[in-house]
């Protein structure tokens, strides 16, 4: 009985539960019994070691009550001898870089169970889920239960005039809210936030005005990436179309590394500067900020990187990461950060909105480049943005979307067209002159500067490649793979490009990863992580063998002495291990199944209406299932995988980037499941439809 009703995963516990059950049955019968003798004993006749009676409803009743506060008086007393610290614990939730801390009581024995999958199921108030779960879902949660959200990809079809794909696409994606819908498909310029909202925004307005009244020396601080010149960019053309000259500074990444410091303070100074502004940078610079003031320099710092537990003294600093921000969304990039100041000194002087929306082209290109989740705000400024950079005035733009050999402007032509090559410029330490391609007017300068910038991407691809091959080697001669983190290091490596080589050393094994350059007594370098495991978090716990860092969750710069790296490596190593970062796996989030017989050139170009892609918003992602292999084969020296697929009628082709190996492990006739993105190829004039692999399976 015990078993069938409490399915005990043990003897232990069996024989827990058989206690446990006696002792109440126990406790309820001598209390039944005790009233019938009590009350009336002539009832009771013992026979044969039995004791046989008449129990009345009553009396039952009575018992149970009886037996019911024993029982709890009986857990209390036990209870007293426990310890809150025994039953409580705090609990760390966390999903897609988001996390929220609460205290919980343990459960040893995960009975509740979601009973498709078998998995335990964490039950807690839907209020403590609001900061990491979409807004949809929690108010959904009786529908999605219930399956009632069936209908909702035909109600948003009708309503918003969209094909049955993306309808369904939208639902997945838990964008139900009208509101959220028309945002989403369509934004205006009146989804922008008040800048005002911003902590310190009207201190730091106020203070450039005056800068401005009294003619004082201003100098834009920056980073070297696509963000910060990006940055740059905006805020001095901004101020300059408004009667304001202001000098630049962006440190050499090879001789200065990022953000301030003071030698460049030091000349900063000699030049006159009254008022310094940061782009992209200068959260962390506590000293540095401090060695300004002291030089009679005041700062305003506009930065989107994580802020610590202490700012620095600077007369603003707008950072929607700070602690107390209260700003609705903080995910802005540093170029967007840089824009909301624009905005509220364009309605502080109430100039025309066009003053400062006409630079969405620009801020487009740092907000998509730096990788941030295109998602509320972010979203709004790339779906305007790419609308301008279609039709963009800035010829140093112009110039180079069309050397970068793409045929359309969207988030991939961006990404992979323009971002390379303006980074390119910074890691090779010549980032001015991708700031000059900006801000140029001279048609004849600008074509200079694009073939130059497009030189420094060449060089940068081939140095990348060689210390992408080495790093791989000691990888796997020293096993690092075999770890939970990989830490490694070269000697001569170019830091400029090592981020990128940890990127894909990261994709390659899904761990976090990051590159030292040994520099005489230092090793440089950069991490990247994965999702659910914060590198940043994981550094301020290593500050005993660090010298200097910065970054986020998923991205960090960091100086370490040479004799501290092996330390450096094996406390990082620790902290994934006690995190239990084995658990987490890879995983691909599949918009909607699809039959081949339903694809056609118009609903794969009916996407595009999901534009622009990139982190939070990743392009849609497909089931096939059950295909069958047509033809397969490597291409490009074994190194990616082409191959067709069909069902009973229809055949597509498939491309694998990166999946070379696999041409050996599949045979043609295999059935197989495919996850992957539908595009268009265009090959010697003629468009096809393929799907670009990002998962594949022999079907079950």
């Amino acid at each position: 009985m015990v078993y069938i009703a409490y399915k005990p995963q043990n003897i232990k516990k069996l024989g827990k539960n058989v206690l446990i059950f006696y002792l109440t049955s126990f406790v309820f019968g001598g209390v039944a019994f005790a009233l019938i003798y009590v009350i009336k004993p002539q009832d009771i006749l013992m026979k044969n070691g039995l004791f046989l009676g008449t129990y009345p409803l009553k009396t039952v009743f009575i018992s149970a009550i009886i037996a019911a506060i024993i029982l709890i008086m009986g857990f209390k007393i036990v209870k007293t001898k426990i310890s809150k610290k025994d039953i409580y614990c705090k609990v760390k939730i966390i999903l897609n870089n988001k996390e929220v801390e609460t205290m919980a009581m343990v459960d040893t024995g995960n009975m509740l169970k979601e009973p498709i999958t078998g998995m335990p199921v964490i039950v807690v108030e839907s209020s403590l889920l609001e900061k990491i779960l979409p807004y949809q879902i929690l108010q959904n949660t009786e529908k999605i239960i219930g399956g009632d959200l069936e209908n909702v990809p035909e109600e948003i079809k009708n309503k918003y005039k969209v094909n049955q794909l993306l309808a369904t696409i939208l639902a997945n994606r838990n964008i139900l809210k009208e509101e959220d819908i028309r945002l989403f498909l369509n934004p205006t310029r009146n989804d922008f936030y008040n800048p005002f909202l911003i902590t310190d925004m009207d201190i730091a307005v106020n203070r450039i005005i005056k800068a401005i009244e009294n003619k004082e020396n201003i100098t834009i601080y920056g980073d070297y990436d696509v963000d910060g010149i990006t940055s740059i960019t905006v805020l001095k053309s901004f101020l300059n179309d408004i009667g304001v000259e202001t000098n630049t500074y962006i440190p050499n990444r090879l001789i200065e590394g990022y953000g301030l410091n003071k030698e460049a303070i030091d000349k900063i100074s000699k030049k006159g500067c009254n008022l310094m502004i940061t782009v992209d940078c200068g959260i962390s610079a506590i000293e540095e900020i401090e060695y300004a003031n002291s030089l009679g320099i005041e700062t305003i710092i506009t930065d989107h990187h994580e802020a610590g537990n202490e700012i620095p003294k600077a007369i603003a600093v707008i950072d929607n990461k700070r602690k107390d921000s209260k700003y609705p969304f903080r995910e802005l990039a540093g170029v967007g950060v840089v824009f909301k100041l624009i905005q509220a000194i364009g309605i502080t002087l109430k100039l025309k909105e066009e003053s400062y929306l006409k630079y969405l082209d620009i801020v487009c290109i740092g907000t998509i480049s730096d990788i941030v989740p295109l998602v509320d705000e972010n979203r709004v400024i790339a779906k305007l943005g790419l609308l301008l950079v279609a039709q963009t005035k800035n010829i140093g733009l112009r110039s180079i979307i069309n050397s970068s050999g793409y045929n359309k402007i969207d988030s991939n032509t961006i990404s992979f067209g323009v971002a390379p090559r303006i980074n390119a410029c910074g890691r090779m330490g010549h980032a001015e002159k991708a700031l000059k391609l900006f801000l140029s007017k001279d048609i004849n300068e600008v074509n200079q500067l694009t073939t130059e910038l497009n030189e420094y991407n060449r060089i940068r691809q081939e140095t990348e490649k060689n210390i992408y091959e080495e790093a791989l080697r000691l990888i796997q001669k020293e096993n690092i793979e075999e770890k939970n983190t990989i830490v490694v290091a070269g000697e001569r490596w170019h830091h400029g490009v090592i981020g990128i080589v940890a990127s894909k050393i990261t994709e390659l094994y899904f761990k976090p990863s990051i590159l030292l350059c040994y520099e005489d007594d230092l090793a440089k370098g950069s991490g990247r992580s994965i999702p659910g495991f914060d590198l940043h978090e994981t550094l301020m716990k290593c500050t005993d063998t660090i010298e200097r860092f910065g970054g986020h969750s998923m991205a960090i710069g960091i100086t370490v002495k040479k004799e501290m790296v092996k330390k450096f490596s094996d406390k990082v190593e620790q902290i994934a291990k006690e995190s239990n970062i084995e658990e987490i796996v890879p995983i691909i989030y599949i918009d909607s199944k699809i039959e081949l017989s339903e694809i056609n050139k118009q609903m794969v170009e009916s996407l595009k209406e999901l534009e622009p892609f990139g982190e939070g918003n990743k392009m849609p992602i497909f089931a096939f299932r059950n295909l069958k292999i047509d033809s397969i084969r490597s291409l490009s020296e074994g190194k990616h995988l082409r191959l067709s697929v069909k069902d009973n009628k229809n055949i597509i082709n498939a491309i694998g980037f990166n999946m070379g190996v696999l041409a050996d492990t599949y045979r043609i006739g295999d059935r197989v499941d495919i996850a992957g993105n539908l595009e268009i190829n265009s090959f010697n004039g003629v468009d096809s439809i393929q799907i670009n692999i990002k998962d594949i399976m022999k079907s079950i």
